[in-house]
């Protein structure tokens, strides 16, 4: 038997090795690559690719996150990449910006409000004062035409020795004009400019009408990445992708939160006492309210709770028994049957009702009625005393 099952054994394992030699001789190794989609500082930061290509062009790349960075950055061999939305931007760091420029330095700035022809002014402070006007480009009435042909409307731009012009993704949809002529070269497309770029001071600015070609998603198509390193080339980037300027509300709640809360509750508690109440208001009650049979029963119901049926019925008999002492001398060394025959004579009522009422009192708890009989017995025998 111990044989039958060695050789068994051996011959299981046989076909194993030799099914897994099978196995491993026509087995085919393969490389699979598995997209878990963007990283987390992509997903937050739109412009990671941007920073990192201008980092393998030798451009040195700082990314901030508010126009505080002005106080420590030099304007000479600087530029600052404002890409992020600025509708809370102050005069005070509009003016400070452009002094910046004026010192030397680069400024890229996407445009981000129309031009309104009848108040003079776009609403965005720093376009105006840069004398750059955006509109809404002639072709954007046509955008659905467009988009059935699904040809891109690329915006040119012709460099200098160059007989090519290089292409650039920028939204058509808005048109930048230089109504006084500073710009020193502009970028366009068929029927709108996208890019314009004028000095001021010793620095310049560019102004954009989008920023959406340098995002990750589309800084690799047609010379998008190119433009970007040339409007940068030989200054040290400070990429700006949150400009906007905090209110009051949200400094109160950063620096101030308990001030906030005590001045909530300080304004909840000043409704609630303007508060209309529903209703006539109650008068307080008298403090002599209450009468004297009130406080009687009262205290009758605390000693019943307190003391129990026992101890009344017993205390109303010792009564009726000092009673009967002073009626009728020696009462107390009486049997109890000439007790109660001496009581029937002095109240005149019969013997059952007195035996009734002195009789030893039962082991369970009277009921009420049988209380209150019991009671009104003891109290009539006692008055008639």
């Amino acid at each position: 038997m111990n044989r039958l099952l060695l050789w068994v054994g051996l011959l299981l394992a046989c076909l194993l090795g030799a099914g897994a030699f099978y196995a491993w001789h026509k087995a085919i190794p393969y490389d699979e690559v598995v997209d878990r989609g963007p990283s987390p500082q992509a997903r937050a930061n739109p412009y990671l690719a941007a920073e990192y290509f201008l980092r393998q062009q030798g451009v040195a790349v700082e990314h901030a996150n508010g126009l505080e960075r002005l106080n420590s950055l030099p304007p000479k061999g600087n530029s600052l990449l404002l890409l992020g939305e600025r509708s809370n931007m102050a005069p005070r760091q509009v003016e400070q910006l452009l002094e910046w420029v004026k010192s030397g330095g680069h400024l890229l700035v996407v445009a981000e409000a129309l031009w309104d022809e009848e108040t003079r002014t776009s609403g965005d402070l720093l376009l105006d004062r840069l004398d750059i006007h955006q509109s809404l480009s002639d072709t954007f009435d046509e955008q659905a035409a467009t988009r059935k042909k699904k040809v891109p409307d690329l915006t040119k731009l012709y460099i200098d020795n160059e007989t090519a012009p290089a292409y650039f993704s920028f939204a058509t949809d808005f048109n930048l004009s230089d109504p006084k002529h500073l710009a020193q070269f502009s970028a366009n497309s068929a029927k709108s400019s996208h890019l314009m770029q004028r000095g001021l001071g010793q620095g310049t600015v560019t102004v954009i009408t989008d920023s959406d070609l340098w995002k990750t998603p589309s800084i690799g198509k047609h010379d998008n990445a190119w433009l970007l390193w040339y409007l940068n080339q030989g200054m040290n980037v400070t990429l700006l992708s949150n400009s906007e300027v905090d209110n009051l509300l949200t400094l109160l709640l950063r620096y101030f939160p308990q001030a906030l809360v005590a001045l909530v509750a300080l304004i909840a508690l000043a409704l609630w006492q303007a508060a209309m109440r529903q209703g006539p208001i109650q008068a307080p009650a008298p403090k002599a309210r209450r009468q004297l049979q009130e406080h009687l029963q009262a205290s009758a119901d605390f000693l019943l709770r307190r003391s129990g049926q026992g101890n009344l019925l017993h205390a109303l008999q010792r009564d009726i028994q000092r009673a009967a002492r002073r009626r009728h001398p020696g009462f107390e060394h009486l049997e109890t049957v000439e007790q109660w025959q001496v009581l029937e004579r002095l109240t005149h009522q019969p013997s059952h009702f007195i035996s009734q009422a002195l009789g030893p009192l039962p082991a369970k708890r009277l009921n009420s009625a049988d209380f209150s009989r019991r009671v009104a017995c003891l109290q009539t025998l006692r008055n008639a005393l």
